[in-house]
């Protein structure tokens, strides 16, 4: 993808770069924003701590400011005294289709970044680094991924941990039965009353429901991992290489400067909204290498 993109730096400025293109010249989402005054980013409900929503309602989360600083960017980019902000909630099955047909400008919460997915869709550069593991209740001593032979299993419709647990399930024979849900929320709530005995999802998006749970301590995160290292990136449409320049002008001068780090201490080390719980998430030393160089591959080697 780098390689096409070359010609797209001398489209669009880069963040403290020159003036932008006039506005006959702007093309895909920067002519778009420039046309309507507003642009549209699509959140998540309880992507915790990427992209959920507060006790008023309002979106939140490390991702969603990572998009604000994107959209701070635009808006300096295209010279706008004003620009609106709207909101989308999307889920896992909506969150591409909802992109490619324009609804959305920004996907703002915990997307995976892989090959199968840039057919459709693009990303910026990489902001976490996660593992598809599951989550179920300590009572039910689910130690291990062949501890799940023969149960209920939930996991977001869409999303590449439900396609990981199909290939681990026929793979392995372990006779699951697998069932997508629309959301996290539901899948949670599917372990918590029993109808579902764990839950397969992103490391990270397990521990932020556990953290904000009714009883945090009755459940736990299994070590076996469905994947190795995953990249998330702030999703962008597909072919718009002067939106996408910019964005990973915005997003690589926000990593490599003391900012980046800061703003993740803010939402994995420190207390975060609306039950100021504390994640404990320490970066890790792939993802300050992701900052220090920062990279939209989809590939799990480069990290």
């Amino acid at each position: 993808m780098r390689k096409h993109l070359l010609a797209a730096l001398s489209l669009t400025a880069l963040v403290s770069g020159p003036a932008a293109a006039s506005a006959e010249e702007l093309t895909g989402t920067l002519a778009k924003v420039k046309e309507l005054g507003y642009i549209t980013i699509g959140h998540r409900e309880a992507s915790v701590p990427f992209s959920y929503v507060d006790d008023k309602q309002q979106p939140v989360g490390f991702a969603i400011d990572i998009c604000h600083k994107i959209v701070d960017a635009v808006k300096r980019e295209l010279k706008l005294e004003k620009l609106e902000t709207r909101y989308v909630l999307v889920t896992s099955p909506s969150r591409i289709p909802l992109m490619a047909n324009g609804t959305i400008d920004l996907e703002c919460g915990n997307t995976t970044n892989n090959v199968e997915r840039q057919k459709q869709v693009w990303y910026t550069n990489t902001h976490f680094l996660t593992a598809s593991r599951y989550l179920s209740k300590v009572e039910s001593h689910l130690r291990s991924i062949e501890d799940l032979k023969g149960k209920t299993v939930v996991a977001p419709a869409g999303s590449t941990n439900i396609k990981q647990a199909l290939e681990f399930n026929n793979r392995l024979n372990l006779g699951m039965t697998i069932i997508p849900v629309q959301d996290q929320g539901e899948a949670f709530l599917m372990v918590e009353t029993g109808r579902a005995a764990a839950f397969v999802q992103d490391d990270i998006v397990l521990a932020g429901l556990i953290a904000i749970s009714k009883d945090p301590k009755a459940y736990e995160i299994s070590e076996g991992a469905f994947s190795t290292p995953e990249p998330y990136g702030i999703m962008l449409r597909k072919d718009d290489m002067a939106f996408k320049a910019l964005a990973d002008a915005t997003t690589s001068a926000l990593y490599k400067s003391p900012e980046g780090p800061a703003l993740y201490a803010r939402w994995f080390t420190q207390p975060i909204p609306p039950k100021n719980v504390n994640l404990n998430i320490p970066m890790s030393p792939a993802m300050k290498k992701a900052f220090e160089k920062p990279t939209d591959s989809p590939d799990p080697a480069t990290y």
